[in-house]
């Protein structure tokens, strides 16, 4: 397994809470679910697919997870060869909710994108390959704010003139949660284009236990987000792409099973492998148990039986439109 992606289940969830999570008050405040209009006691889940458009068997996987599974929701890496193809998908299928799974870094060794942005517009993105750097660290030493936000909006732009459909933003290796400038450039987008953007806020159970040193350091910016009309979530649960694949339908029972009330989303990378896809990833076992454990039917039946509200980032909002604000400090 590439040693970048341990990125995705360690430092994006650290970094993520450590933005976001708020103290617990001694009265619980409403869940996010609630605020949405769900009742106190719901269990209501984003089953959620990365790395659309990264290569063909990502693509397979994600549709099949979708259209023979329990995944409602997947986002799209842009600036990858394979975005042409899901376009083409999501023109058939627009009811799919598809988001833009904001790309900085290029981590593969044989297997590699560049800035859609360009080099020369932004340069301090780009390692000596011409590439987007393999990990958060170049990106966060070289690269700038106003370099982040180009390039945002560069992939955005993109979307939006192949027809893609934009239902949230998030991000490709938590990369936009490593450094404080970033994070603001990203909800200054996401704020303008009255996009949602990942945004953790309630009682982020599996963050903490993931992530017990991380506190909340910047406590007003969830009513913020919520205030200026994007919905937010109680939870995140980034810890399968961990699972040992021959563990991963048994796990994921377990994890519904035990859910809190609110909003929780759970990344996969749900990929159904071609010939090539060991190739470019050793992930590639893994990926396909997600695509396994996601269209498995113990696992609908547990959603069924247990209550479970499957959603989509595409009723948060429309949902958002109709909640209350929230008192700001």
């Amino acid at each position: 397994m590439n040693p970048n992606h341990f990125i995705k289940a360690t430092v994006w969830c650290s970094l993520i809470a450590s933005l976001f999570l708020a103290p617990r008050a001694s009265a619980a405040p409403p869940s996010f679910g609630e605020r949405l209009g769900w009742k106190a006691d719901q269990v209501v889940v984003i089953l959620h697919v990365d790395d659309v458009g990264m290569s063909r068997s990502s693509n397979l996987g994600a549709t099949e997870s979708i259209e023979q599974g329990v995944a409602t929701s997947w986002a799209v890496m842009m600036p990858c060869s394979w975005v042409p193809d899901i376009a083409h998908y999501l023109k058939k299928h627009p009811e799919v909710d598809s988001g833009l799974h904001l790309t900085l870094t290029s981590e593969w060794e044989a297997y590699r994108w560049g800035p859609l942005a360009g080099k020369t517009q932004v340069p301090g993105l780009v390692d000596p390959e011409g590439c987007l750097w393999r990990n958060i660290a170049g990106v966060v030493t070289k690269g700038s704010p106003d370099e982040v936000e180009r390039e945002i909006r560069a992939q955005i732009d993109r979307a939006e003139t192949i027809g893609l459909p934009i239902t949230h933003l998030d991000s490709h290796m938590g990369t936009l949660f490593a450094r404080p400038e970033f994070f603001e450039r990203f909800v200054r987008v996401g704020i303008e284009k009255q996009i949602p953007i990942l945004a953790i806020g309630g009682h982020a159970t599996y963050t903490r236990i993931e992530n017990p040193e991380a506190v909340g350091k910047v406590q007003e910016i969830i009513p913020k987000i919520w205030n200026a009309g994007l919905p937010v979530l109680d939870d995140l649960h980034t810890g399968t792409y961990g699972w040992k694949a021959g563990e991963k339908t048994t796990r994921l029972l377990a994890l519904l099973a035990e859910l809190k009330p609110g909003i929780t989303e759970i990344l996969f990378h749900a990929s159904r492998p071609t010939e090539d896809f060991p190739v470019i990833t050793g992930s590639s076992e893994s990926r396909f148990a997600d695509l396994k454990a996601l269209t498995d039917p113990a696992v609908k039946k547990l959603i069924q039986d247990k209550g479970i509200v499957l959603t989509t980032w595409k009723e948060l909002m429309a949902r958002r439109k109709k909640a209350a604000p929230m008192p700001e400090k």
